[in-house]
This record gives structure tokens, C-alpha cells and sequence, in this order.
């Protein structure tokens, strides 16, 4: 089921699949440029302790830009994510350790689907600060609580992570298009897919590679963020 993020942004950034739990853009981007590109920044995803097995990329990308999510003890989200993600940090920290997964793989997703912005509401009824689509909640649940929609989206992307055998690009597609496509080639991705890989991807990457600051992160700020961003921003009250 496509559905489109907020209105205040010029392009829309929508999901592919009633599977997934996550969103994506309109953009167009050269798919093999795409792919190219997104191959060699999966070979620099690192974080210490306890590795998740690998799995071989989609056929249409050589296995040796396979790459691993790693968990382990964290501290503190990298630096590279936006002020209205870093607000959550110390509860990303929290959920994370819970289902097992790196947090800045969890902030990465929270990035570029809400912003860190609680009250996010797709056109499509995708909700709150993971972007959860409504069929993931049960009928007590509150999905606007912070605490729900984080462990209904992060539950959601720690199966994706382990059908992904800890591929970081495999889990980020599998959370936006559904985890069965994690076992297609990537030619067979959806361009929604393609376009939430070619941002979530870097982004990760910037993360766990100790960056202070992230092209990634900018670059999709400006193409799709700021609107956003200023929501919650403001919703969260920084300064």
C-alpha cells in the first residue's frame, strides 16, 4: 500500500508494501547508480561486539559488499542524526537494548521517517515516530505513545535484521517494502525501496563509522526534511 508522508513536504516520501512498517520518497534516482553507490558504502557499516551472521546481497550486487549490523552497549547515538532525533536518544538507547538491535540503526530509520516527530501522520494513516503502519497495533494500544510506536516499528525492524541475516541495506528495505523482499534481487525492488536504501543506507554507515557530521543526513534534509524536521522541532519544544 503506497501511502504519502506529511503534507508539508514538496515530494512525497511513501512506502511500498502492506508489510512494511516504514515510508519512502517519490524521488527518481538512476537505479544503477543507486546500487553501485550504495554497494560500497555497505562495506564500511562496522560496530563492535556481537556480530549478527551475514547474508550474501539480493544477486543483483556481488557478495563482497555484504556487510553486518552488529548490537552491543551503547551510550550515546552518533552525532550525525538532527537535534529532534538526538531529544530521543536516551529512550532510542532504551528500545534498542530491548529488541536487540544497534540503536543507530533505530535512529536512522526514526530519522527519516518522523524526524523524531511523535505525532506524525501519513495521508495513508502510517503513524506516529517509526511510521507504523495502523494493521501493527493491536486494539488496546495507543499508537501515538512514543513507547508503543517504537516497540511496534523497532519489532518490525528486528525481524527485518534478522531475515537480512544483519545485512543493514537488506533490513532498511525489508522495513520499508516488507520483509519478503529481502530475498529478491534488488532489480526487483520498488523505486520507493530503492530510494529509502540510497538514504538510510549512507546514513547508517556515517553512523557506526564514528562520523561527526553526515552528507547523507544533509543531503536528505534538504530534499526532504526540513518541513519535517521543523514539526518537531517545534512539537518537542527546543530551542
Amino acid at each position: 500500500m503506497t501511502r504519502q508522508r506529511l503534507n508539508s513536504t514538496s515530494e512525497s516520501w511513501t512506502t511500498a508494501s502492506t508489510q512494511g512498517s516504514g515510508c519512502s520518497s517519490g524521488l527518481i534516482l538512476p537505479p544503477l547508480a543507486v546500487l553501485f553507490v550504495s554497494g560500497l558504502l555497505a562495506l564500511f557499516v562496522y560496530s563492535p561486539l556481537v556480530t549478527v551472521s551475514a547474508s550474501s546481497l539480493p544477486p543483483s550486487l556481488p557478495n563482497e559488499s555484504a556487510s553486518t549490523i552488529t548490537t552491543y552497549a551503547q551510550t550515546s547515538l552518533s552525532p550525525i542524526f538532527t537535534p529532534e532525533v538526538q531529544f530521543w536518544g536516551a529512550r532510542l538507547l532504551a528500545w534498542s537494548e530491548e529488541f536487540g538491535i544497534d540503536p543507530n540503526l533505530a535512529a536512522t530509520v526514526m530519522q527519516i521517517e518522523s524526524c523524531g516527530y511523535e505525532s506524525a501522520l501519513s495521508s495513508s494513516g502510517a503513524i506516529g515516530l517509526f511510521q507504523v503502519m495502523p494493521f501493527h497495533f493491536s486494539a488496546s494500544d495507543s499508537p501515538f505513545d512514543p513507547d508503543t510506536n517504537a516497540r511496534r516499528g523497532l519489532a518490525y525492524l528486528a525481524r527485518s535484521v534478522e531475515r537480512a541475516g544483519g545485512d543493514p541495506r537488506l533490513a532498511l528495505a525489508g522495513y520499508n517494502g516488507g520483509i519478503g523482499i529481502i530475498g529478491r534481487g534488488e532489480w526487483a525492488w520498488s523505486a520507493q525501496t530503492v530510494r529509502y536504501v540510497y538514504y538510510g543506507g549512507p546514513i547508517y554507515a556515517d553512523a557506526v563509522a564514528g562520523l561527526s557530521t553526515s552528507n547523507a543526513v544533509n543531503e536528505w534534509y534538504l530534499k526532504y526534511g526540513a518541513g519535517l524536521c521543523r514539526q518537531a522541532h517545534l512539537n518537542l519544544g527546543l530551542p
